[in-house]
Order: C-alpha cells, then structure tokens, then sequence
C-alpha cells in the first residue's frame, strides 16, 4: 500500500529577512514573511506528507499562534512532521517539490536543496526532487510580490521491525 498526499505554500517578500528555501539560504534583496523562517518549500512538502497520512498540516501540529514557532526553523519541523508520520506507520518513499518564482533564479541551487532535504529526511538524493519554474511575469509571482510552491509526497508502510531472536541457551 501506498499513500500520496500534496501540499502547497505562498508566502509574500518583505525587507530585512533572509530568503530561506528547502533549508538553504539563497541570495536574493528580499526574504519571505511569516511566524517561522517563510521556508515555503519546507511548509508545502511537511503538508504533503502530513496530508498523506491524513496527520492534519503543519498549521495544525504548529501553529503560527504558538509562540514557540516565532522564528522556527522550518526544516525541525519538517523533520519532526516526517517522526509524526513514521510514529503512524509511514514513512517517507519519495517526494516532488516545484517552485514558483520569477527572482531570484534558483536553478543554481536546487542541487543543494535536493541533499539538504534528503538529510533532514533521512532519504537518498534521488528520492527527492526539486524544481524551479517561473510565472512567466503573470499573477502576483509574475509581479515579484512572493513564491509559492507545490509538493508531493509518497509514503509506504515502515517495515516491520525485527524483534531480537531467542536465546538458545
């Protein structure tokens, strides 16, 4: 058996912060608002996973009135989102993140957010896959106001753990 779930997150620029993606901070005059770091790639890909195992989403497990998560970092939660889903019996098989941003250019980086996200989710590299698109100037994205981002997620069962053989003595 196999579940699949998707997610999505926008988030506007604002000044003075940085802009955070997929755990990497990239270059760029502007940062995304929000309670936690903004990491939009982060937020979309922990509701895919959660909304797979029908866990909720991440407003539900942290929520942004919890003062906790001011300034969170987005991939503890992300971590902590895929313990969740593993405390429930999945576990994470493979995961499609696209973003959508007309500035800054993030094709230079996905390589690194591809390994950061695979570390965190305690995957290889090719099970994760990110990809950059623009919005063909079109729509807030088009105008530079913000980012969003779609994800999937496909989660298999854990396989069953061994318990310890028997003591022959």
């Amino acid at each position: 058996m196999i579940r699949v779930g998707t997610g999505y997150d926008s988030h506007r620029f604002a000044e003075g912060r940085p802009l955070i993606l997929g755990g990497i901070t990239i270059p760029h005059d502007r940062g995304l608002t929000g309670h936690s770091d903004a990491d939009a790639v982060a937020h979309a890909l922990t509701d895919a996973m959660l909304g797979a195992a029908a866990a909720g989403d991440i407003g539900r497990l942290f929520p942004d009135t919890d003062p906790a998560h001011k300034d969170a970092d987005s991939m503890q939660l992300l971590a902590e989102a895929h313990r969740v889903v593993q405390s429930m019996g999945w576990t994470l098989f493979q995961c499609d993140v696209t973003v959508i941003a007309q500035a800054p250019k993030l094709a230079p980086h996905v390589p690194a957010m591809t390994m950061r996200l695979a570390e965190v989710l305690q995957v290889l590299p090719g099970q994760v896959s990110v990809k950059a698109k623009t919005n063909e100037g079109m729509g807030f994205i088009g105008r530079g106001e913000g980012i969003a981002v779609l994800a999937a997620a496909t989660l298999v069962p854990l396989p069953p753990r061994s318990s310890p053989s028997p003591s022959l003595a």
